[in-house]
């Protein structure tokens, strides 16, 4: 008999298909004819079922193995449509975003006060996660709430099963940091008998222009967060911003702070250091206030009416915060490195002030300004800052999408809690976030499932130092170090006209990207990239040149591609600054020409933000988006989005600066052989960068092919089963296998174990990861940086005197701006080194 055949060569989609062409004599009788064409298919059928399984790898042949990007590559399409991924996933998800859903759910969160640790809190904590619950698909017919303690079986438990999960899941983590609340504060100017003279009115003034601002003007007193309890009493000293260089003059200048009360504005480094400062320099207490000047050309100066009934600032309006030493360390004070669980040991933690302070209204400052003699030294100052200080719950909502490769998990997380209702911060990024998470949940109802876990997070405690996130990050370091690639940021999505565009140079080209190709939420011709120029449209003669200096400074830290680096102030410091893992950080933010922001205030309202902040929540829904982009596409590529190249670009310009720093101060330090391992890694990288080309076309070139032999299979396949009902039908047997049965069939025919070229291609992609992942994580030293040595990452860091701002190498430029010490400066670029080479040997394929 001549036979020929039909052959694939790929072993994962093999169907060999011999066909028979002999002659055959004549059969009279039916019954033999079709026993003869029945015993031929049989034959048939059973030479495709067994040629298809042949020279297969076996899969005991891999315990251990992740399966996930394989099982993610060759999963074939459900019962209803295509599988959902890539671009159409995207698009899908870019649908869903909606203006309409943002200012309801905004509404629902502002509508009250919710600061960390209180009822109100709670109450947005239990909506969070029945929000996640809802779009996820996560069972909610128990009555009981998830919700675990800190350090638990079942808190533990959740979180290192992440990796593990099949299903959606969420729960509600309790951490138990040292908070403080306000009881009693007083501020007065005494008379030479020591009597008051003036005294203070330290609330804020609403009315019920703004009903949200007039319900909750005496629900949380003006204070600082984390302040020292107590009175002080003494001379009053105006020390400009209270920056560190402030100080400074003041003290070339034979200014004396012993025992005296230390007025500051708010702005130019965190408010935290300025009380740091002045502690060290023996002062008594501190005062902060919010000065119109700061508010550009916004002011009455300039012809506008104070908020609410115009967009100037109003003059009670005082900025409440944490005044923790953010530069030292965040997170709960009494627990620095270790969690915050119920019974955790607790200790006098050296970011704490040691002296009071109070955050007072430009109403009030204007006063105290007016008593100063030649704009220093003033009239005798007494203040009250009594304070509950005890421990407090607080709530962090976590929700997890599992992904086909559940060891590389993507993280997404705004906070949750506000110092009083917090429209914009933080609740315009807990807005964007839900309207994230409603895209994914309409994603999951059409058969999407990311490649990898999306973790997402709802953080508590952010205000008071970043406490929520750091205590879960301190909490599972190894896990974060295992599992987590990237973490995506939101705090406030919209206050301002400004896009503002922050993050790790590892995900630089990701972040600008994606918000190319998000619209411009109010100019249809633009994109939301082109925002980041964006600066307000109201302008007046009048401005402060130094505020004007200050703003466009902060502008000229973003990179070639356009993006800042981080400092700290939000929830990705734990992530990028103490586990190495690159972070993103984006929100509109307010200039000089915008309506003037109330930052923790009581005037920081639902009215306010769709007034003046977004209205229409254009802002919001555009955040929403380009998030939710970055996450799909971090938890969606086969190749990890990371840009080591420009990274390692960055580096050289890192070393530029230092170098001028040093060349400035007369300063010999040499610093080429850091260069020299600089330019290693830049072409280390740029072979990285082939590897990863190569990598990712192999293996789609594989798929392809796979994709192709399959349909062929699933062709003949189906005309099998065609002709297999026929002839059962001429047997009498009238019933055949349904479609669906039929497709089932040929899912299982394709999970068979893949061939053996398919999984090396696989694991050439997972190489290339595994040293994307491990780039950033080079920069983290476990003996920190020099006298805050909780911060890891010796490429950048807050600066120690900013706070908020980024300062690049930390180590060596501390060592140079503020030690004077060459020697130091030499010793840091060696350590820096070290990392350097490490990593170097690290990325080689």
């Amino acid at each position: 008999m001549d036979e020929k055949s039909f052959h694939v060569d790929d072993p994962s989609a093999q169907c060999a298909i011999p066909v028979p062409v002999t002659h055959r004599p004549a059969v009279t009788s039916p019954y033999k004819k079709w026993g003869r064409r029945l015993a031929l298919l049989l034959t048939f059928m059973f030479t495709v079922h067994f040629l298809s399984d042949v020279n297969r790898p076996h899969h005991h042949g891999h315990e251990g193995q992740d399966y996930g990007m394989l099982n993610a590559l060759m999963r074939h399409a459900p019962k209803k449509g295509s599988v959902l991924r890539g671009k159409k996933a995207e698009q899908l998800f870019l649908s869903v975003p909606d203006t309409d859903s943002a200012i309801t759910t905004s509404r629902v969160y502002a509508d009250k006060p919710h600061m960390a640790g209180s009822e109100g809190d709670f109450d947005t904590a239990k909506y969070f996660l029945a929000h996640l619950q809802e779009e996820l698909q996560i069972d909610r017919s128990s009555s009981d709430i998830p919700l675990y303690s800190a350090g638990s079986r079942e808190s533990r438990e959740a979180t290192l099963s992440i990796s593990s999960l099949d299903e959606p899941k969420a729960w509600v983590d309790i951490y138990y940091p040292i908070l403080n609340s306000p009881l009693d504060r007083s501020l007065e100017i005494l008379g030479d008998d020591g009597n008051p003279v003036w005294s203070a009115q330290l609330e804020e003034v609403a009315d019920e222009t703004d009903p949200y601002a007039f319900k909750s003007a005496n629900a949380v007193p003006t204070w600082h967060g984390i302040s020292r309890g107590g009175q002080a009493e003494g001379k009053l000293i105006d020390a400009h911003y209270g920056r560190k260089r402030d100080f400074d003059a003041l003290v070339e200048a034979g200014v004396d702070f012993s025992g005296k009360i230390v007025l500051t504005r708010y702005g130019g480094n965190f408010r935290g250091l300025k009380i740091k400062r002045a502690q060290e320099l023996g002062a008594a207490a501190v005062l902060v206030y919010s000065d119109p000047h700061d508010d550009g050309t916004v002011t009455v100066e300039n012809g506008y009416v104070p908020y609410p009934h115009g967009p100037a600032r109003n003059p009670t309006s005082v900025q409440r915060g944490s005044v923790q030493f953010l530069s030292l360390y965040p997170g709960d004070p009494s627990t620095p490195g270790y969690p915050s669980y119920e019974n955790s040991t607790r200790v006098e933690g050296g970011s704490k002030p040691t002296i009071p302070s109070l955050p007072i209204s430009w109403a009030n400052a204007e006063v105290l300004l007016k008593h100063l003699e030649d704009g220093h030294e003033g009239p005798t100052v007494r203040l009250v800052n009594n304070v509950d200080e005890k421990v407090t719950p607080i709530w962090n909502v976590m929700g997890v999408i599992p992904g086909h490769v559940k060891s590389e998990v993507v993280v997404i997380g705004a906070h949750r809690d506000a110092w009083v209702t917090g429209a914009s911060d933080p609740i315009s990024g807990t807005v964007s976030l839900s309207e994230v998470i409603r895209g994914f949940g309409v994603l999951l109802k059409k058969g999407w499932k990311p490649l990898r876990t999306i973790l997402i997070t709802s953080w508590d405690g952010e205000e008071f130092g970043l406490i929520g996130s750091t205590e879960w990050g301190e909490d599972f370091s190894e896990w974060i170090k295992n599992h987590v690639v990237a973490y995506v940021n939101m705090d406030t999505s919209a206050s301002g006209s400004r896009f503002k565009a922050s993050g790790s140079p590892l995900l630089a080209h990701l972040f600008r990207e994606t918000a190319e190709q998000i619209p411009h939420p109010t100019s249809e011709e633009r994109s939301l990239w082109d925002a980041r120029g964006d600066s307000g449209t109201l302008f007046g003669q009048h401005t402060d040149a130094e505020i004007a200096a200050m703003h466009e400074n902060k502008r000229l830290t973003a990179d070639s591609i356009g993006v800042s680096p981080l400092g700290s102030g939000s929830d990705y410091t734990v992530f990028l600054q103490y586990h190495g893992v690159p972070s993103t950080d984006n929100g509109f933010t307010s200039t000089l020409h915008d309506p003037v922001y109330h930052y923790h205030s009581i005037f920081d309202t639902q009215y306010w933000q769709e007034l003046y902040g977004d209205p229409g929540f254009s802002r919001h829904v555009a955040i929403a988006k380009h998030t939710g982009l970055q996450v799909l596409r971090l938890s969606g590529d086969i190749i990890l989005p990371f840009n080591t190249t420009h990274y390692s670009i960055e580096l050289e310009s890192y070393l530029d600066k230092v170098t001028s720093i040093a060349a400035a101060g007369s300063h010999d330090v040499d610093l080429s052989p850091l260069r020299d391992s600089l330019h290693a890694l830049q072409s280390a990288s740029l072979e990285l960068d082939s590897a990863k080309t190569k990598a990712e076309l192999k293996l789609r070139k594989i798929l392809k092919q796979i994709k192709k032999k399959h349909a062929i299979c699933h062709k003949i396949r189906r005309k099998i089963h065609k002709a297999s009902c026929k002839l059962k039908k001429v047997f009498g047997k009238h019933q055949c296998e349904s479609k669906d049965k039929h497709e089932d069939m040929e899912r299982e025919h394709s999970h068979r174990p893949p061939s053996q070229h398919l999984v090396k291609a696989i694991q050439r992609v997972q190489a290339v990861n595994k040293r994307l992942i491990a780039f950033e994580r080079s920069f983290i030293s476990k003996d920190g940086i020099k006298d805050r040595e909780w911060y890891k990452h010796l490429g950048v860091a807050p600066g120690k005197w900013s706070g908020y701002g980024a300062t690049t190498f930390p180590g060596i430029t501390e060592a140079l701006t503020m030690d004077k010490n060459a020697t130091a400066a030499a010793y840091e670029a060696g350590r820096l080194k070290v990392l350097i080479d490490d990593l170097l040997e690290t990325i080689r394929l």
